[in-house]
């Protein structure tokens, strides 16, 4: 049974949320209970509102539809592209397809019914995908590719996308992710205790790792080198 459960908010069209996966990733890889701890990914959307397909690149779209100076947009992802290669991602701006990711969180519904290791797995094709290949993530054909590599079958993804029961398991998550407060991704739950925003530094994730298995473990005793101190009991007391 793992001792440690961690929930992800993250959107595949979020260029901070692949980040954030490698940071949290590096600081799991190093924790000495990673065997026990659980990880699963929740579908989060940025904005819905982003068509199934724009054939605008990255920079055109974001300048005319969110009014921002086309230097400012530059700027940004050029930051962005700068923390994602010391993390040893290729960000390929220029190449991205705008796309709307609600299918995407389908079919990630449907791996993470399959097991939360596939659902991983589908996280890590359709980041990939998105930022470094610039291949259509709105496109079934491509998302048929794409889970066929996580570990699905081409039914099992077409069925993610006709079927009402996984754009229901979407909403679902949606709903956690309002009800904890979540406005932004990514975003780390721990436990349902302790959250975590944005894509931290390694160390943070590391500490926050630490900190959440200590308290998962039992009561530990302090050793009194074999002395007894009185107490009292049902039967009385010493």
């Amino acid at each position: 049974m793992p001792e440690v459960k961690i929930e992800i908010f993250s959107d595949v069209a979020c260029p901070w949320c692949f980040i954030g996966k490698r940071r949290f990733e590096a600081a799991l890889e190093s924790f000495e209970h990673r065997d026990q701890v659980e990880v699963e990914w929740k579908s989060f959307q940025l904005d819905p509102t982003v068509p199934e397909h724009d054939h605008r690149q990255e920079i055109d779209y974001l300048a005319e539809t969110k009014g921002m100076p086309r230097e400012q947009v530059t700027q940004m992802l050029g930051h962005v592209a700068q923390q994602a290669a010391a993390e040893g991602l290729d960000y390929d701006f220029d190449s991205l397809v705008v796309a709307n990711s609600w299918k995407a969180h389908r079919v990630i519904q449907r791996a993470k019914a399959q097991s939360l290791v596939t659902a991983e797995r589908l996280e890590e094709q359709l980041f990939r995908a998105h930022f470094e290949d610039g291949k259509d993530i709105g496109s079934e054909d491509v998302l048929v590719e794409l889970g066929t590599a996580a570990g699905l079958s081409a039914e099992q993804v077409r069925e993610a996308l006709a079927e009402d029961r996984w754009e229901t398991a979407v909403k679902q998550d949606l709903a956690t992710a309002q009800a904890l407060g979540v406005s932004g991704v990514p975003f780390f739950v721990l436990e349902r205790k302790y959250g975590i925003s944005g894509a931290q530094p390694v160390e943070v994730f590391a500490q926050a790792l630490e900190q959440s298995w200590a308290e998962s473990q039992p009561l530990q005793m302090v050793q009194t080198g074999g002395l007894d101190g009185e107490a009292c009991g049902p039967n009385g007391c010493d």
